[in-house]
């Protein structure tokens, strides 16, 4: 809603108002975002200011009341008054970086098609198979949300900067039903002359006060999103990535919110940034008690020149508002993910059962050993074989070969096309990894083409994981790429590929361009890593494309709008996984992360899980399996196969459900737990885990979320059998013998006699499942052991299945 008497501007979702009016003197100022409300037409929101603030700065002599550092602004820039983060900076040709953007107009529409700003008519049943297409303008292409016009709404704001008549423009997109509005900018050089960009943010947001605590997500290689929690009580605090990817060390999705807000009540903002390069999110509190957030490309380093005409488009920032808790805030995130960022045939098709060859075989990979592991894998149930890395070239480590996409004829001597035909003769669909954007020196392309990789001249270049990066700022480069992939996935009927990227930049520096323009090294290279993925897509629109790097180095809504799904981490242990996804789960639906069962003692840790806890936590995301099958132990075997064939039948619960925390593990609580839902709310899937089994702790409840509670649902597990060995030599205490653990006698009786686990099976209200709780059956506790107790050590967890009973159903 628009009010062309005042200039306020009202953009509303289901239950959101973002509003914002044009000031007499030109500048925007935010009014609110937070709960629906009715804007009146009134000053009521407006902030008063009759005398200019202490030692602050005026406007201008003709506003000397008007101090732009203490206003809640839509966007602002350094040298009129504002000292705080700034939306934009640009450097003149006389050497100033003063700005002064002042309203000019707007335009509204309908739909979000092909280009920001550039809006054509879209039809719904089209918007998907278009969707592919959604970019900038001119060379400097970027991804972004897609929606037809009974979905999504468009303001555009443009400002006009008052001495150089550089323009500016403000892009509104208001998803309705999903409570989420993204926002971007693109800034025009309508000047004469040449200027530098130095900053372009995608958003910024300005609050009327403070107390707000700020969650972020930081970690590493193998410890990915961490949730961290700061409270914003003055200055400044910034998660951002100076690594050349969206990073591990810092995921662009952060939270604002209040003190007491928890998964089901209290305030909170959720914000994201479809861009997977550098990024930055500031959030500041002034000295006025306001705080301001801004999101986008981290200026650190950037420097984007523009002559005369030329212009920059920035990356689209996703935010969302909810009043009842985090659990709601995600719901809107996975929505929008799911509706409007996803796209292609994989959109909303429940995906395969795979089986990836890594942590079978690493390197040591050969046709054989490929195929052994693949008949075993059909004999699970698996859907897909994965061919990891180690086939191409010289690849039998990490110091050769990238770059060399050319089948090893000594481990595959019939080549791809050969081992993917054997593969689908055996009723699997195959599947590859690839490492596109890399290079190792020791490699044939090179040889042939140094001056392809990011490199300083004459200076020692510092490495990762034994390889460099490839240019992709180059446009040679990305012809190299997008052919040379091209070649490798026609090479056979390739099903599934794994695209990843196992090293952050250093020594940013781009051959192709002159030194003076180094800073924009960077965003140029994701501009052509966006080119490969978007044609690569488009020429194998029927390929699972997932990207990975380093596990969840690249984890962000860039690369969700070209692959469906990403690796979340490479460490697959199940109890750092549990936290791991939890923690993706805040701002992305799990169907766009995948989790793999693997062998234990884990690759990564060491440490021992149970396998059913190991499959209860990978069964959350896009499941799969990354170990030796040919070596596991026939009891280990079937518990795979049985776990297969439980997915199957819960798979779309799972994968297309709507996800809900419930307790997470902190300093102080011991439980975990996770519900799916089918958006019908006829099923879901609910699991409890611990971390340490507390001594003398026998009671635990599960409570559900997302249910109907007015529909009576059956709630079951899948009971058990445990192997007499996991109690250790408790066994004596039964046994007409004494049993030496581990001897002949043990492992006799270990194969033929199992120890029967407990069953809960209610037919009960979703009400009280949900605010109740399931009472469930007394755990272990160093007193006894019988059917009806809960075998529940370190690590152990529980699947629950819940389905609605209908009518005819209830009066059996």
């Amino acid at each position: 809603m628009i009010n062309e008497k005042n200039l306020t501007f009202e953009l509303s979702t289901k239950d959101t108002t973002y509003a914002f009016r044009v000031t007499p003197t030109g500048h925007l100022e935010h009014l609110h975002y937070g709960r629906k409300i009715h804007v009146p037409d009134n000053d009521a929101l407006t902030e008063k200011h009759e005398f200019c603030d202490g030692n602050a700065v005026a406007y201008d002599e003709q506003n000397k009341n008007i101090t732009l550092e203490d206003m809640n602004l839509e966007m602002s820039s350094y040298g009129k008054g504002d000292i705080r983060e700034p939306f934009v900076v640009i450097r003149y040709p006389d050497g100033s970086v003063t700005s002064d953007f002042i309203y000019e107009s707007f335009s509204v529409s309908k739909g979000k098609d092909v280009k920001i700003g550039e809006l054509k008519d879209n039809k719904k049943s089209e918007i998907n198979e278009k969707a592919e297409m959604i970019e900038g303008s001119g060379e400097n292409k970027l991804p972004g949300s897609y929606g037809a016009e009974d979905e999504v709404s468009y303001l555009c704001i443009k400002l006009t900067e008052r001495h150089t008549k550089i323009q500016l423009e403000l892009h509104y997109y208001v998803y309705e039903k999903w409570n989420v509005i993204t926002r971007s900018a693109r800034l025009v050089n309508s000047s004469e002359e040449p200027i530098i960009l130095k900053r372009l943010m995608s958003m910024q947001l300005d609050f009327p006060d403070t107390n707000f605590f700020m969650t972020t997500f930081n970690g590493e290689w193998a410890r990915e999103m961490g949730k961290n929690t700061f409270p914003l009580k003055a200055g400044k605090h910034v998660n951002s990535s100076f690594t050349g990817t969206s990073s591990s060390r810092a995921n662009p999705f952060v939270m604002l919110h209040k003190k007491n807000t928890d998964e089901d009540s209290g305030q909170c903002y959720g914000f994201n940034l479809v861009y997977s390069g550098n990024h930055y999110e500031a959030a500041e509190v002034s000295g006025f008690g306001k705080t301001r957030l801004v999101t986008g490309i981290n200026p650190e380093g950037f420097e984007f020149a523009l002559n005369p005409g030329e212009e920059l488009e920035a990356p689209e920032a996703v935010m969302t508002f909810s009043a009842e808790g985090f659990n709601k805030m995600s719901r809107n995130m996975h929505g929008f993910i799911r509706n409007h960022i996803v796209r292609g045939k994989w959109k909303n098709k429940e995906r395969p059962i795979l089986i990836n060859s890594w942590e079978a075989a690493y390197f040591n990979i050969d046709e054989k050993r490929l195929l052994s592991l693949a008949k075993k894998s059909r004999e699970a149930g698996i859907e897909l074989f994965v061919m990891d890395d180690g086939w191409f070239g010289e690849r039998n480590d990490d110091t050769s070969s990238l770059g060399d996409w050319e089948e090893n004829k000594k481990k595959l001597p019939g080549g791809i096309k050969s081992l993917s035909e054997k593969i689908n003769d055996m009723g699997l669909e195959f599947g590859i990894w690839v490492e596109p954007e890399m290079i190792n020196v020791n490699s044939n392309l090179y040889k042939e083409h140094p001056e392809w990789v990011m490199d300083i001249p004459g200076r020692e270049h510092s490495e990762g994981r034994n390889q460099r990066l490839l240019d992709l700022g180059n446009e040679a480069v990305q012809e190299f790429v997008i052919e040379s992939m091209t070649k490798v996935f026609s090479a056979g009927n390739i099903a599934y590929v794994k695209w990843d990227m196992n090293r952050n930049i250093s020594d940013c520096y781009s051959k192709c361009l002159p030194f003076e323009r180094q800073g924009e090294a960077s965003h140029r290279y994701v501009l052509g890593l966006y080119r490969c993925m978007r044609e690569l897509t488009k020429r194998f629109p029927d390929i699972l494309f997932e990207g990975c790097s380093s596990g969840g180095n690249r984890f962000d809504l860039g690369i969700l709008c070209y692959f469906p799904q990403i690796w979340a981490s490479d460490n697959t242990d199940a109890y750092c996984r549990s936290i791991i996804q939890t923690n993706y789960s805040y701002g992305y639906p799990m169907n766009t992360l995948t989790s793999h069962v693997s062998g234990c003692p884990n690759h990564q840790t060491l440490r021992k899980t149970p396998l059913d806890t190991r499959f209860n936590v990978a069964a959350f995301g896009v499941f799969g399996y990354e170990c030796n099958l040919c070596d596991m132990k026939s009891e280990e075997f079937e518990e795979v196969k049985n776990q297969v064939e439980m997915y199957k039948q819960w798979r779309k619960v799972l994968q297309l459900g709507d996800f809900y925390r419930g307790r997470t593990f902190d300093d102080t609580e011991n439980v975990l737990e996770w519900t799916c839902v089918a958006n019908d709310k006829t099923k879901a899937v609910g699991m409890i885990m611990q971390k340490l089994m507390v001594p003398n702790s026998p009671n635990e409840r599960f409570f559900a979320k997302g249910l109907d509670p007015s529909q009576k649902y059956v709630f079951a597990n899948n009971r058990r059998k445990y192997n007499i060995k996991e109690f250790g030599d408790l066994v004596n205490t039964v046994s007409p013998i004494h049993i030496k653990q581990d001897s002949l006698v043990h492992n006799l009786a270990a194969k033929f006699v199992k120890m029967d686990g407990e069953e809960e099976h209610y037919k009960i209200y979703g009400d009280v499942l949900m605010y109740s709780g399931i009472k469930l059956s007394q755990a272990f506790a160093g007193t006894g052991y019988n059917e009806k107790t809960r075998y529940f050590p370190d690590f152990g967890s529980r699947m629950y299945f819940v389905d609605r009973i209908d009518c005819d159903e209830e009066d059996e």
